[in-house]
């Protein structure tokens, strides 16, 4: 069942974990290339191109110009990738708007399955 996630018209900012959650987790280690997990690929796409998309991926510096390579490959449109990242939890923290919006989603998706949610644009937010 799909959940919905009522989001404000406001451009936003989307921080994606790539391995488990936007591909196959360690696929291009396993596998030697990366591939999409069902609904992943789509869901990039109609992500508004006034929204910035920054990945984050415990990938060394070495699979670079591999992980790179597929998202162009693909067209996927990013603004920035974060190699490097510990293993450990993200955490976000983020205000709220005088109007009592929260300005922070988190969301955590089961490993190779992409995450069955919308997210609605609400314009009375």
């Amino acid at each position: 069942m799909r959940e919905e996630i009522m989001v404000s018209p406001l451009p936003k900012t989307w921080i994606l974990d790539l391995d488990g959650t936007i591909v196959k987790h360690n696929g291009y280690k396993l596998d030697g290339y990366d591939s999409f997990l069902p609904g992943a690929e789509q869901f990039l796409r109609d992500i508004p191109r006034e929204d910035m998309v920054v990945f984050l991926t415990s990938r060394t510096e070495e699979y670079r110009s591999l992980t790179e390579g597929f998202l162009r490959a693909q067209g996927v449109r990013y603004d920035g990738i974060i190699f490097g990242a510990p293993y450990g939890e993200r955490i976000l923290i983020n205000d709220r708007k005088p109007s009592g919006l929260a300005m922070a989603i988190a969301v955590n998706a089961q490993r190779d399955r992409f995450m069955d949610l919308a997210f609605v644009r609400n314009e009375a937010l």
